[in-house]
């Protein structure tokens, strides 16, 4: 690490090590977005390990991106592997939410519990951004980040969530946002049994608080934390109170489910 090599290409990921035969957490972020998604208290979080991982063609790792979740979810599974980790608790935003669940539908061997953050069982990209992207590709990353904050969030993080999505680039963005329109699981939601934390912001106009509300109300195992104030971005306009909700999920649900899971097999 940083870089791993996978079946699919090299990775580029950050890993804080923790008890070698503790939780893992692989944090996943969303659409456009990259490891700089997840804020420090996350992505250092102590008593466990954390994987901050960039998806292809974000951030560090290189490759053309995918333009399906489960293109998305092979990624991850190769990446576990490369670093020989059977389970782990993954933590998704947004697009990231969208691979977290799929992997638990399809590779839930490889899943010990959930948290997913600022997503929904179906996430339709409007028209207007999937055309915009080709023909005003500037004007249609502006109108992402309008929407992505809320008005209260700092005028710095908002300069950079802009910049970030301009970096990722038309291609790798378009084939996101592609992924994310195909997404829905609606009628699957019942059949995810593992511990799920979902963590909205009730600012949030891109992934509304009634996503996150039918998420916990579709699976058995879920409960909701809401965050006053906050947008999409909402891990990183309050970090420390996304954190504490995550430290205090994985200490309780997710150390009961790892010794169960554990006896799993991967798939």
């Amino acid at each position: 690490m940083p870089h791993v090599e996978t079946t699919i290409g090299e990775l580029f990921c950050t890993l804080k090590a923790g008890p070698e035969d503790g939780l893992k957490l692989v944090l996943i972020h969303g659409a456009g977005g990259s490891r700089l998604h997840w804020p420090p208290q996350l992505r250092r979080m102590a008593g466990v390990s954390v994987y901050t991982l960039d998806l292809p063609g974000h951030g560090r790792s290189a490759g053309p991106g995918c333009d399906t979740i489960d293109c998305y979810v092979e990624t991850v599974v190769a990446f576990l592997d490369a670093v020989d980790v059977d389970q782990a608790i993954i933590v998704g935003h947004s697009m990231g939410g969208a691979i977290a669940q799929t992997m638990a539908l399809e590779r839930g061997g490889r899943v010990i519990a959930l948290v997913l953050v600022g997503s929904g069982a179906r996430l339709r990209v409007a028209p207007s951004i999937l055309e915009g992207i080709e023909t005003d590709f500037e004007g249609a990353t502006g109108l992402v980040t309008q929407y992505a904050w809320s008005p209260d969030a700092d005028p710095g993080l908002v300069n950079l969530g802009r910049t970030g999505l301009r970096e990722t680039g038309p291609s790798v963005l378009q084939g996101d946002f592609l992924a994310c329109d195909r997404f829905d699981i609606m009628d699957r939601l019942g059949r995810i049994g593992v511990p799920v934390l979902v963590i909205g912001g009730l600012a949030d106009r891109l992934t509304p608080i009634k996503y996150s509300r039918y998420l916990v109300e579709g699976m058995p195992e879920a409960q909701l934390v809401t965050v006053e104030g906050a947008g999409h971005m909402v891990m990183l306009e309050q970090p420390h109170q996304v954190a504490d909700a995550v430290r205090e999920f994985v200490m309780t649900a997710c150390s009961a489910a790892s010794g169960d899971s554990g006896r799993q097999g991967r798939q």
